[in-house]
């Protein structure tokens, strides 16, 4: 997979993309990811990217010229969907389910909103999706960014070595996770629960189905509801 960033910030990626399963991915040729700084497509001396916007207010908005340079060339240089996602808080809510269909694309082309907005004939000329990542407002989309390419790699085929640790993640099935316990057996007079230790797998898959609709109901009770009207 390619994925290609579209950011005022190239460098806050450094440490994401240097570390841990990321880095991994990287190396083993799992996904590519290119970072194209806005920017350099800025053509005044400055190289401003942003402006004030029309009719006042507070704030300031990326200028719509250097964003269709960038994408443009992005474009004509690489062989890609015709699809660019904007990162913003107006998108829609951004769950597991997106990321699975985001992990069967050959290709990502991320667009990071930032400042007060991004003008908007960028969205209606280029714009495909809007995503979100939560109700709430960080500096820009690159965070965001961060967090769709993150949770889409590590379902790429060969990413994370045992497959089921990926299948089985918290709403990967429609569930919050169950509990985990791993050595030593007590801890500080607390035991891992008997079941885990049976070796009966059948007692132990029912302690952990059990376990995370329990978890579920009590954190996250719209989940539990839907998953049990798919149940039904």
């Amino acid at each position: 997979m390619h994925i290609h960033v579209i950011t005022a910030f190239p460098k806050m990626f450094d440490g994401f993309l240097s570390e841990s399963i990321l880095k991994r991915a990287i190396e083993k040729q799992s996904v590519k990811i290119h970072l194209h700084h806005i920017r350099d497509y800025a053509t005044d001396k400055h190289q401003q990217i942003d402006d004030y916007p029309y009719g006042g207010g507070p704030g300031m908005i990326l200028k719509p010229d250097p964003i269709f340079r960038c994408i443009e060339s992005v474009f004509a240089q690489y062989d890609l969907p015709d699809k660019v996602t904007l990162l913003t808080p107006s998108g829609s809510r951004y769950d597991q389910q997106k990321a699975v269909e985001m992990s069967l694309r050959n290709a990502l082309v991320l667009l990071c909103g930032h400042y007060k907005g991004i003008d908007q004939r960028v969205i209606d000329e280029l714009v495909d999706e809007e995503i979100s990542i939560g109700d709430y407002v960080i500096t820009g989309g690159e965070l965001a960014a961060m967090i769709i390419i993150d949770s889409v790699v590590r379902l790429l085929p060969g990413v994370i070595g045992d497959i089921d640790s990926a299948v089985t993640d918290s709403f990967q099935t429609g569930l919050l996770d169950h509990p985990h316990y791993t050595r030593p057996e007590t801890f500080r007079g607390k035991k891992v629960p008997s079941v885990l230790v049976s070796g009966n797998h059948g007692e132990i898959e029912n302690w952990r189905q059990k376990k995370a609709l329990e978890i579920t109901k009590a954190r996250r009770y719209d989940l539990y509801q839907k998953y049990c009207e798919n149940e039904e």
